[in-house]
């Protein structure tokens, strides 16, 4: 977004409308004046200005003029459109933890039909990756895949977002837009934080999916649409139904098949797999060289218990790739979860005795469960069996 002064030392803001219009440059703009008369905030919004405000701005009124600038922009609306449907596979790593297998096993059983999905998860647990996966493995993958954030849009905004508006439908409403519903049409329509929406939508959006047909914001016309619902949410919808908060026919209508998305603790097998799939990324966007993590940052990694599960990983990899300066990530880089690190002796297997101690601990820690105990000791499980023979250590 630009935020300009419709005066300017060489040009004006007009002149710089002109020209993002003349490069193509799908930018939302919004343009400051002093001279705020009719003639000029009627310019500068044909041209394709957001919006206008008068000097000296008010913050407050500022804020308020960009937070709707960001909610009803079509340019905006376009770039997360084309970003969103642009990610592929690669963009994510399913996992080999058990609970990371079983999940994408529903996945693949689920794709190819065109029954409703219902995922359930905590932020950060990765509900839009698996909803475009389920996308992309579905018979509609060549047509479009539509996301909305239920929990950002206006009450007041919620039918345009879903279903568009003809021009002059609102005050703002200064072109036609085109809503999701249509423009997933044929495709596949993903709903995050469907829990979110307010009940007078809840009713709208049923009626949609009951009879597949839509009717923009000010218009007579309604159009038919084919598409197939995937929804996401972090809260509990049966007890919302219970409080009076969701629908219950809403709610059987999203939910033919239900996902359940694992949190990053619960996957502990995944854990120095995404924190090196997230490190190949940091490494390509800040074109640097990291090899991997050295056997504290390993631990660390491990023992943090994730709150904001894959989300926050990536975040603090990010930060870490930025501060690191020798090859590896060290405790140093991942200052977050210093505090977090587990109070047992090191890993490191130096002789035979300390070493038959130290499986030993990792057995214990890990409740048996010979994957993570070689994970955390930093051998491979074929070693850790072939130590296990050789020290003569039964399960615990």
């Amino acid at each position: 977004m630009i935020l300009s002064d419709l005066r300017l030392p060489d040009h004006d803001g007009i002149d710089l409308l002109r020209w993002l219009n003349e490069k193509n440059k799908q930018i939302p703009l919004i343009i400051m004046t002093g001279y705020a008369d009719i003639q000029s905030a009627v310019q500068v919004m044909k041209l394709g200005a957001c919006d206008y405000i008068a000097k000296p701005v008010n913050p407050d009124e500022l804020l308020k003029k960009i937070n709707e600038a960001f909610h009803t922009s079509p340019l905006i609306k376009k770039a997360k459109t084309s970003s969103r449907n642009e990610s592929s596979p690669s963009d994510y790593l399913e996992g080999k933890s058990d609970i990371a297998k079983q999940l994408y096993n529903y996945v693949r059983l689920v794709a190819p039909t065109n029954m409703s999905v219902l995922i359930y998860g905590a932020s950060g647990t990765g509900k839009e990756y698996v909803a475009h996966r389920i996308h992309q493995l579905s018979k509609r993958a060549n047509s479009p895949f539509i996301a909305v954030d239920c929990g950002s849009i206006p009450k007041e905004l919620a039918a345009s977002e879903f279903f568009g508006h003809v021009k002059g439908a609102f005050t703002g409403a200064l072109t036609d837009k085109t809503g999701a519903f249509i423009a997933a049409n044929g495709g596949t329509i993903f709903l995050d934080e469907i829990g979110n929406l307010s009940y007078e939508v809840q009713i709208q959006l049923l009626r949609a999916l009951q009879e597949r047909k839509i009717r923009p914001v000010g218009s007579m016309k309604e159009y038919q649409v084919d598409v197939r619902l995937v929804t996401a949410t972090n809260e509990d919808l049966e007890q919302a139904i219970a409080k009076g908060n969701f629908r219950e026919d809403l709610f059987h209508r999203i939910n033919e098949f239900t996902l359940h998305m694992p949190r990053l603790k619960d996957r502990y097998e995944d854990i120095l797999l995404f924190a090196n799939f997230f490190l190949d990324q940091a490494n390509q966007e800040m074109e640097k060289h990291l090899i991997g993590f050295d056997e504290k940052a390993s631990q660390a990694l491990l023992a943090y218990n994730w709150p904001g599960n894959l989300r926050q990983m990536k975040n603090i990899i990010r930060r870490a790739t930025l501060l690191a300066t020798g090859k590896y990530i060290s405790l140093n880089e991942l200052s977050e979860l210093q505090s977090n690190v587990m109070a047992t002796p090191s890993m490191s297997l130096r002789n035979e005795e300390t070493e038959k101690l130290h499986i030993i601990e990792a057995l214990k820690q890990t409740g048996n469960n010979k994957s993570r105990a070689a994970q955390l000791l930093g051998i491979d499980r074929k070693t850790l069996y072939n130590k296990l023979k050789y020290y003569h250590i039964s399960e615990f």
